[in-house]
């Protein structure tokens, strides 16, 4: 094995990669069997599981980041040289149970795996293409030569179909970074051809989390029954995504009280997103172009992460629970969903019309005049490969959500070094809401109701009294 890394080291130091800053394509790298064998090879993987952090077997020490619902690549070290392979191709991807979408990613999924590096890595990126068309790779966020930068007909050549290129440069910042096709882009990336890049400090202590998540978010138009998303849709999406999978398709984030929580997130749909998470106060730590200063961080209960953008933001997780973590615009915490309904609230149905259009439209069943709360429990007859609306379930019923939410589970008992979901949350007595017994609830007073702001201002004390004890 030494023999074989010693001329790979050889093969590269000869073309001298490092000046040039060159990309280069397999044709002048991989000239035969033998040289193809000294490329690392391709690690996929299919399930939709979050995988436990990957522990550095070689390298600089770093702790490592857990990404939801994915996983980090596994790299090799080749001399001083930290080693991926990235693999674009064909995909298939679970958006929840009863939904597959065929997309476009790397290594089997789409978001691709994530790239971990240390501050001062030297990293070598061999890219092959499995897609039908060219492709690249651009590093977003990261400093590096403009050979390397992965702009297709700028900076480099596109990497054709079947041909491997590979990608060098120093890792000089750290911070939460990001890396998407840049050839075709409309397409490809519409089509799920993106991932996270983490460079970690090079002093391992330095911005500690005891926990550190991250997730892209997605946006897609996929019409029910369909597979493919519209790669042509710019403004009218239907399905939200953390990591290309919706409610309640995402895993929870978990926590043991007093953890130190970073959960980073990368945005490259067409739309900002405002995440706001119940229970706990956040502050904005990172952004693409790293770290956020001390003297500039303040508390906010919802962090809005812009398009082309990534934030890392930190909590303590002080308070036990299950507490909800979501996109604040209220119809990304939904799934596929028709966008030109009419609003019927108030309005009474005529069951006799309803009945009339059934029989023109087999199936017809018309919006409630009470709301849309039904949705969430009802098992409506769906189109194959479509989602309901609205799904999932809590503790205490429907949970009547999709798209992009999930929970923060924090228990004060739970194994550090463990990811695995505890299970619902075992309130304390006597602190859940609660239906109130109507003998005992207040009692509404009518002159009360009746009065206006000004008669209300004008009452003395006693008058105040005697309506109370009405």
């Amino acid at each position: 094995m030494s023999n074989l890394l010693s001329r790979q080291q050889n093969h590269f130091s000869r073309r001298n990669l490092i000046k040039t800053g060159a990309a280069l394509f397999a044709g002048s790298i991989v000239s035969s069997r033998s040289q193809a064998a000294n490329i690392p090879e391709v690690i996929r993987m299919t399930t939709v599981e979050t995988q436990q952090p990957l522990i550095p077997k070689s390298g600089p020490e770093y702790k490592p980041v857990v990404t939801l619902n994915g996983w980090s690549l596994p790299f090799r070290m080749n001399g001083d040289w930290k080693e991926f392979h990235l693999l674009a191709e064909p995909i298939e991807r679970e958006f929840a149970p009863g939904m597959i979408t065929r997309l476009w990613g790397y290594n089997g999924q789409a978001p691709g795996p994530t790239l971990e590096g240390v501050e001062g890595d030297k990293v070598r990126i061999y890219v092959t293409n499995k897609l039908p068309e060219h492709t690249s790779i651009h590093w977003h966020g990261l400093l590096l030569p403009a050979g390397m930068d992965g702009v297709g007909g700028i900076t480099q050549p596109h990497i054709p179909p079947g041909r491997t290129f590979v990608y060098e440069f120093e890792l000089k910042r750290s911070g939460t970074f990001m890396y998407h096709s840049h050839s075709d882009e409309m397409v490809q990336m519409a089509m799920g051809m993106m991932g996270m890049f983490i460079v970690h400090p090079k002093e391992p202590n330095k911005h500690q989390a005891d926990r550190d998540y991250l997730f892209m978010l997605g946006s897609y138009r996929i019409e029910p029954g369909s597979y493919l998303p519209k790669v042509s849709e710019m403004l009218d999406f239907n399905i939200w995504s953390w990591n290309n999978r919706v409610f309640p398709g995402i895993d929870p984030f978990i926590a043991k009280t007093g953890d130190r929580v970073r959960i980073r997130i990368a945005n490259l749909t067409m739309t900002n997103h405002p995440i706001h998470m119940h229970g706990h106060y956040l502050t904005i730590t990172g952004t693409d172009g790293g770290w956020v200063p001390e003297t500039a961080q303040f508390p906010e209960a919802t962090a809005d992460i812009a398009v082309g953008s990534t934030r890392a933001f930190e909590f303590t997780a002080e308070y036990p629970g299950d507490w909800p973590i979501h996109c604040h615009k209220a119809h990304h915490t939904m799934n596929a969903m028709g966008h030109d309904l009419y609003n019927f609230i108030g309005i009474k149905k005529d069951k006799k019309l309803d009945a009339a259009i059934r029989k023109l439209a087999p199936g017809y069943m018309p919006m409630d005049g009470a709301g849309m709360s039904d949705m969430g429990s009802m098992q409506m007859a769906l189109p194959k490969n479509t989602l309901p609306m609205m799904s999932g379930a809590g503790a205490f019923g429907p949970a009547e959500m999709g798209g992009m939410f999930s929970l923060v589970k924090i228990r004060e008992k739970l194994d550090g070094t463990k990811y695995y979901d505890p299970g619902k949350y075992d309130h304390p007595a006597g602190t859940v809401a609660h239906d109130v017994d109507p003998t005992t609830a207040p009692k509404e007073d009518m002159n009360m109701m009746n009065m206006g702001p000004m008669d209300m201002m004008n009452m003395s004390p006693e008058d105040m009294k005697m309506h109370k004890m009405k």
